[in-house]
């Protein structure tokens, strides 16, 4: 494996590789076998602040760039990456604990396809179109900060920076301390393929000195921030100040429904799978199933099958799911767990406790729960872990209430029959995404939530509207 040469005392800004004048490291962590696999700069303030302002001293030259120039650049930032896919694959593994051969396609693959479709919108994109006579230009909004986070730690990076990058913004990106160095991949080939100085910068550290002292800086124009709700609420109240811009893509709780003419066999495989993906530290997790209260033991007995053929594991052998991502994670989901036995729902396989002949990493037992009251801390708090809860609803308005009781908006599913009853199901549910009979999400399409998930969308051109204002010229 090809490492980033760079990572462990070094920033990337205006170009350039500096040292960090914090003097503090943070370790990076193979979950699988709680190793120290790396090092990165804590980083500092003052980090902060000349990344900051080698992006202000940039954006006036990088504003003034074609589209189509801009185009170019991600397109070879998008080549290069590629031909460092087996790199970035087994890093985020070793780093996210997310199996070997899962992550060259989720983790990797995937984010470079979305990554160059901004290419490709860069010329289709309406920079300018003429309304009564007046111009309208979508103008880059200015100086962004991207902060990301640990489960799809190239994914989210490469949304951000992509729709940055082709509206004309310059950049500052802290990605998560806990799985950082693919964006020091991303920094190196950002530096071989010579973009220009400041347009890209990246600092590293904790959210509560780095992340927030980016946040509150006064030449900041932007914040786009993926994580917990919890930090999002945080980064809105200090943004506040300045009356900088945020975008919020956070939490979830999402329902999966299985309404009364589902097809169990093609939905309850695809509905372990959408809880369980990535150890269940998926933003949009499928983690309630809503099922019709007279089919609740068929369902449960063969969700307990197909959840009891998982093989959980080395990340680096073929097993199924790898352990989730720290000791800090692992001791959460524990006490969730914990939690749904103690209020009463029904354990039906996994449960407390590292699974058998794991206890080296950070691994958790797929658990799955029924007899789950909507009303439950399972049911409502984003767990973030392999945890499934099993609900069950009396008719169709039950369904939609149940699915709709909840803080969150993110994501869901419906499975019928009847494309059109899936349709008009779908229309009621107050979620950003909506995936039917396992409808797999495309490149293009906007991602991101209603409620406490978030504010504002990524991906394609509605990623890219984020990251504009609207002037008129009349």
């Amino acid at each position: 494996m090809h490492l980033p040469t760079h990572h462990s005392d070094s920033i990337f800004i205006c170009g350039r590789w500096e040292t960090s004048t914090s003097l503090e490291t943070i370790e990076v962590v193979n979950p699988a076998t709680e190793e120290v696999i790396d090092t990165v700069p804590a980083g500092s303030v003052e980090d902060a602040e000349r990344a900051v302002m080698a992006a202000r001293a940039a954006f006036d030259g990088w504003s003034r760039t074609t589209p189509c120039e801009r185009g170019k650049f991600v397109s070879r930032v998008a080549e290069a990456l590629h031909a460092r896919g087996h790199d970035l694959a087994e890093t985020i593994s070793r780093e996210v604990g997310i199996p070997g051969h899962l992550s060259l396609g989720s983790q990797v693959a995937g984010p470079i396809a979305s990554f160059l479709e901004y290419a490709r919108l860069a010329e289709d994109f309406p920079w300018e179109e003429n309304v009564d006579g007046a111009t309208v230009v979508r103008a880059p909004v200015g100086v962004v900060v991207a902060i990301t986070p640990w489960n799809f730690p190239l994914n989210q990076v490469l949304e951000k920076v992509g729709a940055a990058l082709v509206a004309g913004c310059t950049i500052v990106l802290k990605p998560s301390e806990v799985a950082p160095l693919s964006a020091w991949i991303l920094a190196e080939v950002i530096e071989e393929i010579g973009l220009p100085d400041g347009v890209f910068n990246l600092v590293s550290g904790l959210g509560s000195t780095v992340g927030e002292a980016l946040v509150v800086h006064p030449e900041v124009d932007m914040v786009s921030f993926t994580g917990s709700t919890r930090a999002g609420k945080r980064i809105a109240t200090l943004a506040a100040a300045n009356v900088t811009r945020v975008t919020l893509e956070m939490g979830g709780k999402s329902a999966n429904i299985l309404l009364d003419d589902a097809n169990l066999s093609e939905a309850l495989p695809a509905s372990i799978r959408g809880c369980f993906f990535n150890s269940g530290q998926v933003c949009a997790a499928l983690t309630r199933l809503l099922v019709p209260r007279e089919k609740l033991e068929e369902i449960v007995d063969r969700l307990k099958a197909l959840t009891e053929e998982i093989t959980v594991g080395d990340p680096q052998t073929a097993v199924t799911l790898g352990p989730v991502v720290s000791r800090v994670q692992r001791d959460r989901v524990q006490t969730y767990i914990e939690k749904g036995i103690a209020e009463g729902a029904r354990l039906v396989t996994g449960g407390p406790g590292a699974p058998e002949g794991l206890d080296k990493g950070f691994y958790v037992q797929p658990t799955i729960f029924a007899d789950v009251d909507n009303s439950m801390t399972i049911a409502q708090e984003e767990i973030f872990g392999p945890v499934l809860c099993v609900l069950t609803y009396d008719g169709e308005e039950d369904a939609i209430r149940i699915a709709n009781d909840t803080p969150y908006g993110l994501s869901g599913a419906v499975w019928s029959a009847d494309l059109e009853r899936a349709h008009r199901v779908a229309r009621r549910l107050r979620t950003g995404l909506v995936r039917l009979n396992g409808g797999i999400r495309a490149v293009g399409i906007p991602f991101g939530g209603f409620k406490q998930s978030g504010i504002g969308r990524e991906r394609g051109r509605f990623g890219i509207d984020q990251y504009v204002e609207l002037q008129s010229i009349s």
